[in-house]
């Protein structure tokens, strides 16, 4: 429920234009899914070694000591999640409004207000019951999963009648570009974008019933695959119905497709992909702000933030907080160039995190491991990490230059408000 959101809505778009023709396309969606098959397997093992919410927060914390862990903290606080939720949420505004503005793209005002009204409604559903927020994540969930099925089904129902013209390996690799490693690697990251969310679980551990035995690695093990296999066929889906031109000037893909292909029944579409994206919405709200309260409770973020309501169960401080730190985000910032900034720190973050897990094994070779991978698995994923890292920024030096810059302007904030131990009484009252 939290990998499929608006990615996969937006990012083929992106994929596309970096690649420069359907059958790479294609190709990255499938490598993409099989990165993040690597990656889950190695956080399946951190998640039952280290039995903490707060996922990557709370490996690297454990692992490598407070300056890093703050540093991620800092960097997901103050840009990943928040900016993954804004940008989901506009996505879920865009196609609500889409049937309303068929001809144009909605009005800059109308989506932001509809977005953020949106994110209000989640952050007091969140703050309300932790049960109704589960409960809304598994009826989108649903939700979602018949909306792409729809379209799956619709697309091979198009190849049976003989409409797979952009599929067939001659124009499939017909490259009216000829991309660059560097555009792949992009290409990559617009993919990941799609993706991101498969290490979530472990942001709830303490929440979850039984994860050492069976839960958490049962639901990873279950989800990469699957949301792999309906991410490759929805994509497949689209190219039977419009040519890659067409795809990459459409602003809201599977409106274009419904218009295309479901005649009367094309509302369906903008429906489906708003009922996508508000279940990812909540996802986003419900764990990034599980992320904010181990924070504090480890002493990196002001002890506020750690407290739950003593009869609705749920940290209110920390969901606010990430309410308005995606509100900020919100007013500024393209989308796609928000999908690049995000990317490249969730790969940054991924990749400290697995580095963790092979330190672990060096450091605590003894601990107990319910779950052990073979080291492989973590090496195999570094090496596409590094690939990934060194070419964005050779491609995209600003992008990755200010994504560094972000990280660390936690450094003096760490050592002000974290290392800093005998502050004056009136600044440990402020926060």
């Amino acid at each position: 429920g939290n990998i499929i959101g608006s990615g996969i809505f937006i990012s083929p778009k992106g994929v596309l234009e970096h690649t420069g023709s359907v059958g790479l396309a294609l190709i990255i969606w499938v490598l993409g899914g099989g990165v993040a098959a690597l990656g889950s397997l190695c956080y399946a093992e951190l998640g039952v070694t280290i039995p903490k919410s707060g996922g990557d927060y709370s490996y690297v914390t454990e692992i490598f000591g407070g300056l890093a862990g703050f540093l991620l903290l800092w960097s997901a606080v103050l840009i990943m999640y928040p900016t993954s939720l804004a940008v989901i949420a506009l996505t879920f505004s865009n196609y609500v409004l889409q049937p309303v503005f068929p001809n144009c793209i909605p009005p800059y005002n109308a989506s932001r207000i509809l977005s953020m009204v949106c994110l209000l409604l989640l952050t007091w559903v969140n703050s309300s019951s932790v049960r109704w927020a589960t409960r809304i994540q598994d009826i989108f969930t649903a939700g979602k999963l018949l909306a792409l099925a729809l379209i799956i089904i619709v697309g091979f129902i198009q190849i049976f009648k003989g409409n797979y013209k952009e599929l067939t390996p001659s124009n499939a690799f017909n490259f009216w570009m000829t991309p660059s490693v560097g555009h792949l690697a992009l290409a990559f990251l617009q993919g990941s974008f799609a993706f991101s969310g498969w290490n979530f679980l472990n942001y709830v551990t303490e929440e979850l019933v039984d994860p050492r035995r069976q839960n958490l690695p049962r639901a990873i093990f279950i989800s990469i695959p699957l949301v792999t296999f309906v991410y490759t066929f929805t994509n497949i889906a689209y190219f039977t119905a419009m040519s890659p031109q067409e795809l990459l000037s459409s602003n809201a893909v599977a409106v274009t497709f419904g218009e295309k292909l479901l005649g009367y029944f094309s509302w369906v579409m903008p429906v489906s992909v708003a009922l996508s994206t508000f279940g990812g919405i909540n996802g986003y709200l419900f764990t990034s702000s599980r992320l904010c309260f181990s924070g504090a409770r480890e002493g990196h973020l002001p002890s506020l933030l750690a407290m739950i309501h003593v009869k609705q169960c749920t940290p209110i401080p920390a969901l606010l907080v990430c309410c308005l730190a995606t509100l900020v985000i919100m007013l500024v910032g393209d989308t796609y160039t928000l999908i690049n900034y995000v990317s490249f720190i969730n790969y940054l973050c991924y990749g400290v995190t697995i580095i963790g897990l092979i330190v672990l094994r060096w450091k605590k070779p003894k601990i107990f491991r319910p779950i052990k991978v073979n080291l492989l698995v973590p090496i195999t994923y570094l090496a596409f990490w590094a690939f990934l890292l060194i070419f964005s920024l050779y491609s995209e030096p600003v992008v990755c230059g200010v994504g560094l810059i972000i990280i660390l302007t936690g450094v003096p904030v760490f050592f002000l408000g974290v290392y800093w131990r005998n502050k004056p009484k009136c600044v440990n009252r402020l926060i």
